[in-house]
């Protein structure tokens, strides 16, 4: 739990990230923050699809439109702010050498999505209002 909220500090300031070992191939960098980007990326697909249950879904039942929803819009959530912990991880890892941190987190986020998604397909055979 420190090294999380050390990290969210270096969240806020990235220069003092450098200051730790040696720089890095510029290449990793980049990748690195290109994979950062398509964390986001699938943080508002989260994001605005819980949105788009919310809104567009209205002849589904109340407690499944929120609940859907809900769940979609706290993966996005999580996934975004996943995203720039796992990028500074990363870059503290490359920057001293070290293998780069792994991570459970792909795999929840997985099951959480499947789990919406097999909702999805049970509201869709059962109907949305009867």
């Amino acid at each position: 739990m420190i090294e999380f909220v050390r990290n969210v500090r270096l969240w806020f300031a990235p220069q003092e990230i450098r200051q730790e070992g040696g720089t890095p191939d510029y290449r990793f960098s980049l990748a690195n923050e290109r994979t950062f980007l398509a964390w986001l990326r699938t943080a508002l697909a989260l994001v605005g699809g819980g949105f788009a249950v919310d809104q567009f879904l209205s002849d589904l039942r109340w407690g499944w439109r929120v609940g859907l929803a809900l769940a979609l819009l706290a993966a996005g959530v999580l996934c975004s702010l996943r995203a720039v912990n796992h990028w500074v991880r990363c870059e503290q890892a490359m920057r001293r050498g070290e293998d780069l941190p792994f991570s459970r987190f792909p795999a929840v986020l997985s099951l959480v999505v499947a789990v919406v998604a097999i909702a999805m397909v049970v509201v869709v055979l059962i109907g949305w209002e009867e």
